[in-house]
């Protein structure tokens, strides 16, 4: 993985302006059970770069991607596209890829049609999309073979190329390499950076610091359920400016009250 370029994102083009953004949190809290996983979280996504959450377990990474999505309704607060609430058009034009990767029992291929035809992709273009995806993840060897056989990193390969395959302007990701080998780590990057090259917005958990140095423009720091630090990749890898992230970068063991 030493060939991947530092920090491309921070250097992309975008051809044009990507339509769902700035993405806007304000003051969201989510509490199941009167307890708050996530409490007054406010932020603003917009273009430039991989924008990648970092934080300790437990400190509502997940539960802040989720909400962002539209996957998950917050008990106050709320989320907005441009200045204005999600809307089937919103919800259209924007991809998750989870940890784990969440497969039809169909063959490669079918998985890819299966999502394509299911947002309104006319059946020439599916054909189209589904061999260049293929052809990207490096897996288009493997498209009649049933998904749920493939190994892990050619699952998540998998998962990725679906969820890319419907060109969102807005790719969330949840530690889409945990568990994976150096290899399968590294066809994934690729296939981030190259979508955020193309001017696709990526917004992804990691808890790989060196994925973190290598792939983001920006870093959303959380800890204890709230946004401790937001700031430019370099500056929060050089100089962060909350306690809690010297901690968490020091590998100080930092576990949040309650959960």
């Amino acid at each position: 993985m030493n060939n991947l370029p530092q920090n491309v994102s921070t250097n992309a083009s975008f051809a044009q302006r990507n339509a769902l953004l700035p993405l806007r949190a304000d003051a969201l809290r989510f509490a199941p059970d009167g307890l708050a996983v996530l409490d007054n979280v406010s932020l603003q996504i917009a273009e430039g770069g991989i924008t990648m959450i970092l934080g300790p377990n437990g400190a509502g990474k997940s539960v802040l991607l989720r909400l962002l999505h539209g996957l998950l309704e917050p008990h106050r607060g709320e989320v907005l596209w441009r200045g204005g609430p999600s809307s089937r058009e919103i919800r259209r034009r924007q991809a998750m890829v989870f940890q784990k990767p969440v497969l039809l029992r169909r063959s490669v291929a079918a998985n890819l049609e299966h999502a394509l035809k299911a947002a309104g992709i006319p059946r020439a273009e599916r054909a189209r999309r589904i061999g260049d995806a293929l052809e990207e993840a490096g897996i288009a060897h493997l498209s009649k073979r049933p998904a749920r056989v493939l190994s892990g990193g050619e699952q998540q390969r998998l998962a990725v190329a679906r969820a890319l395959s419907l060109k969102p302007d807005v790719l969330f990701l949840d530690e889409p390499t945990a568990s994976l080998d150096p290899v399968s780590t590294a066809a994934i990057e690729a296939l981030i950076l190259a979508a955020d090259r193309r001017g696709c917005k990526i917004v992804m958990i990691s808890h790989d610091l060196h994925q973190a140095r290598r792939l983001a423009a920006e870093i959303v720091f959380m800890d204890r359920g709230r946004v401790a630090e937001h700031s430019a990749a370099e500056t929060f890898f050089k100089q962060p400016s909350s306690s809690a992230a010297r901690d968490f970068l020091a590998g100080r063991l930092h576990l949040p009250d309650g959960r």
